[in-house]
């Protein structure tokens, strides 16, 4: 095996060796069989191209083709022309996939279902991607070293969402091929010097061992890696965070991460914060809105439900947009303000995610803070918290009517699928009373009212931060016996009933609105720490509902409209306990359940219509873009690449004499006498610069005649190129050095010919006008000729197999015990 094919061979080997690193994302790990077989196909292509040998643009390029032809074959067969040549239907399908995948990510926790063609084509197409970057540096460029950049991304951004206690073995497996790539490398560098650093045999008769640099490189690898593996179980002080690290606080402490935010119980913490003795002022707001008792602050939101407890899903956290999409299902007919928020976190509150009014539009915030588009919140990066920091949110107040609700069609599948799941260990009694208590009603708005109201009003229940959590998939079955618990019961309990209606249901976590103080700012203490369902609308999004007696305040779409039939109109149904800024307790605090009963909470003020804007274009479609302007691109510079990388070969050939190899070997014989003995020596090299004349003088109009000798040929491109002085007299130059390497007896090579030709293609340029100029550099005429080279070598190449077939077929037919004539 040559050392090119050796290093190209481990370039292969170390892109799947760090690939394996991705293999605790997805379940099962079989793609990263059919990864490996498709990139070597990709590696085999940069081989056979390399063999030919092609300019190493034109091997990049088809090593990418073949790669788009694969990746087609796979995942667009359907929709592409003989169902392997991409079209605008498979490109479309690709965008699908990609915008699938995308959405698969945000949805599913580590590790994803493998199942979803999204997440397989981001996988495959990203090893197919970094393998041809590892291919095209380590053996196209033939530098090794930076090889190891996409390496390390591919495993950086593995290593960052796994959160396996397996690590180190893909660091091992990654690390080691690096190595790998880097000794063959070497060894390939060190086989052109030929025996000069061998190594003698040790024992007499053996054959000789490796180099001895190679195996010092091994010895040193070995040590390497077994540092960079001991050295992080040693007990060195810790550092917290990081770009990659994961999120391992909850509502309390705990540091954000870069790229995920992981499934943690912030429940524990709220309710450590509500059993205070001593009630402490966590934030001071000062709002424009002109109503305070709808001013949660939110944190996180809770949507994945196993049976026994709601926790935040693992997601991805990108940076802090300036503005903010458009909240889920939130219609254009739906009220709403603008509200601006300014919010100081007191010097001890240390809180890893940033508390803020729901639905935020936008915030302005110092730190390191990473934005989580699902749930639309933001959390601390690198260990940063909410300690002793001032920010500004800009919200929406969104006041839906009780019509609106009551008419929302029914939620998309997504939304349904993955925010009604309901695990089978549920007690069946959750189901069973959720349809009792919501037997009348005739709408999902109405169930989710008479649900809210059964907890807050006619069921029984009390408040009671003494209560245990509960843990186990009976808790919610406890509490519903029991009827004694606080804010975590009642939100987890009622969005689980509603889920197992059929309602697309979370729960969030934050602060219900504080105390109102003298000076017009709202004080949030922690015993304002809350828990709260959300239920989906179509046409609203997300809605708060408020099932705990005694705290927060009741929304105002819950209160009755008997001028609709599908709102309900029973007399317990909840009002809107919302209270003007005033120097009295918030409304949390004084709105009972009695005066809920009654009607006597004010009710909420209009708000103003507003409107939002979603304009942000997704990245896969700017990717997809991108990635199809940049191959438009390359193929319309291909002629360019070609002819730029052909005259760089051949002056290089003249200048530095026939002891340098080059592709200029691999040129058509030119059609002068003497062409055979042309191939040898210094010969080759001045015919070489000759070719160049010649194809210069064509991309600048003037087509070759090849029935003409060097002497006329010069003087032809000198008359019609009307060169003149030293311009002139360097074609001449060039022709006679022709002549003498043709017909000489000792033909020998004349310094500064290359220099010649330089002078030549200047005084052309300088004389053409811009657009022969523009043609000259981006479509040269003479690159045609790359396509009368692979014509020869095909045409060669099945010249050599026919003769091949026919002696084949002539040994068959010769009778046996007969020679060969």
């Amino acid at each position: 095996m040559s050392g090119r094919a050796r290093l190209a061979l481990c370039a292969w080997a170390a892109t799947v060796m760090a690939s394996c690193a991705l293999l605790p994302l997805v379940d099962p790990a079989t793609w990263i069989l059919q990864a490996a077989i498709l990139l070597a196909i990709q590696s085999g292509v940069g081989a056979a191209t390399r063999r030919v040998p092609l300019a190493r643009p034109l091997t990049v390029a088809a090593q990418a083709l073949v790669a788009l032809l694969l990746l087609t074959l796979v995942f667009a067969r359907r929709q592409a022309l003989a169902g392997f040549v991409p079209g605008p239907q498979a490109m479309q399908h690709f965008a699908d996939l990609l915008r699938q995948g995308s959405d698969d990510i945000a949805r599913y926790a580590i590790p994803a279902p493998l199942e979803s063609d999204g997440i397989r084509l981001m996988l495959i197409g990203g090893v197919l991607a970094i393998g041809l970057l590892v291919d095209t540096l380590a053996v196209t460029y033939r530098s090794a070293a930076p090889a190891g950049l996409p390496l390390l991304a591919l495993y950086s951004v593995a290593a960052g969402l796994s959160d396996g206690g397996t690590d180190w073995l893909w660091f091992l497996l990654a690390a080691a091929g690096y190595l790998m790539l880097l000794l063959a490398e070497g060894r390939e560098r060190l086989s052109q010097w030929g025996r000069v650093f061998g190594g003698t045999p040790r024992v007499p008769g053996e054959p000789d061992g490796p180099l001895a640099p190679v195996r010092t490189g091994r010895r040193i690898g070995a040590v390497a890696l077994g540092i960079a593996l001991v050295v992080p179980l040693l007990p060195l002080p810790e550092i917290q965070g990081g770009l990659l690290a994961e999120a391992r606080g909850g509502v309390g402490s705990g540091t954000g991460g870069g790229g995920t935010i992981a499934a943690v119980n912030p429940l524990v913490s709220l309710r450590d914060n509500l059993n205070q003795d001593e009630d402490r002022t966590a934030m001071v707001l000062r709002t424009d809105s002109d109503d305070i008792s709808d001013m949660y602050l939110r944190i996180v939101s809770l949507d994945d439900f196993d049976g026994t407890t709601w926790k935040p899903a693992k997601r991805h956290i990108t940076a802090v947009p300036d503005a903010f999409p458009a909240p889920a299902g939130l219609g254009a007919d739906v009220r709403r303000a603008q509200v601006t928020t300014r919010v100081s976190a007191a010097d001890w509150y240390a809180q890893d995610w940033l508390p803020m009014p729901y639905p935020p539009s936008g915030v302005s915030v110092r730190g390191k803070w990473r934005y989580e588009p699902v749930g639309m919140t933001l959390v601390g990066d690198h260990g940063q918290t909410t300690r002793g920091e001032t920010y500004e949110v800009r919200s929406l107040d969104v006041r839906p009517t009780a019509q609106q609700l009551a008419s929302a069609p029914q939620a998309p599948g997504r939304i349904r699928q993955q925010y009604t799941k309901v695990p089978g260990s549920l007690p069946a009694v959750v189901a069973r009373t959720a349809r009792q208590i919501t037997r009348d009603a005739t709408s999902d708005y109405g169930r989710a009212v008479a649900l809210q109201d059964w907890f807050a009003l006619t069921g029984g229940f009390q408040y009671d931060t003494q209560v245990e959590v509960g843990s186990g998939p009976d808790a919610i079955a406890v509490f519903l016996r029991d009827k004694q618990g606080f804010c975590v019961h009642f939100s987890f309990a009622m969005a689980a009933m509603a889920r197992t209606l059929g309602i697309p249901a979370r729960v969030a976590v934050g602060f219900a609105p504080g105390t109102v103080q003298s000076d017009g700012s709202v004080a949030v203490s922690l015993k304002d720490a809350h828990a709260w369902p959300e239920l989906y609308f179509e046409g609203v999004g997300w809605t708060r509902f408020e099932p705990t007696p005694t705290r927060g305040t009741t929304p105002s779409y819950t209160q009755p409209d008997t001028s609709n039939p599908n709102v309900p109109a029973s007399p317990q149904a909840s009002s809107s306990a919302g209270a003007a800024p005033s120097a009295a307790p918030s409304a949390s605090a004084s709105c009972s359940v009695q005066a809920k009963k009654l009607g006597e909470c004010a009710a909420a003020l209009p708000l103003t219509p507003g409107r939002s804007d979603d304009s942000s274009i997704p990245w896969w479609a700017i990717a997809t873009w991108a990635l199809l302007g940049l191959a438009a691109v390359t193929v319309l510079l291909l002629p360019m690449l070609w002819r730029v990388r052909r005259r760089a070969v051949r002056l290089a050939s003249a200048q530095h004499g026939p002891g340098r190899e080059s592709d200029t070997r691999n040129e058509e014989t030119p059609a002068v006498p003497g062409g055979a003995a042309a191939r040898d020596g210094a010969a080759g090299h001045v015919l070489a610069v000759w070719r160049e004349l010649i194809d210069t003088a064509w991309d600048y109009g003037i087509p070759p005649d090849e029935a003409l000798t060097p002497r006329k040929a010069a003087a032809r491109i000198v008359r019609l190129g009307e060169l003149e002085g030293p311009a002139a007299a360097s074609v001449h130059r060039v022709a006679g050095a022709v002549e003498q390497v043709l017909y000489a007896p000792r033909p020998r090579a004349e310094a500064g010919l290359a220099e010649d030709v330089r002078r030549m293609r200047a005084a052309l340029r300088a004389r053409a006008g811009r657009r022969t100029r523009l043609r000259a550099t981006v479509a040269p005429r003479s690159a045609v000729r790359a396509l009368w080279d692979l014509s020869a070598r095909w045409n060669a190449l099945t010249s050599r197999w026919s003769q091949r077939r026919t002696r084949w077929a002539q040994q068959i037919r010769r009778p046996s015990g007969q020679r060969a004539g």
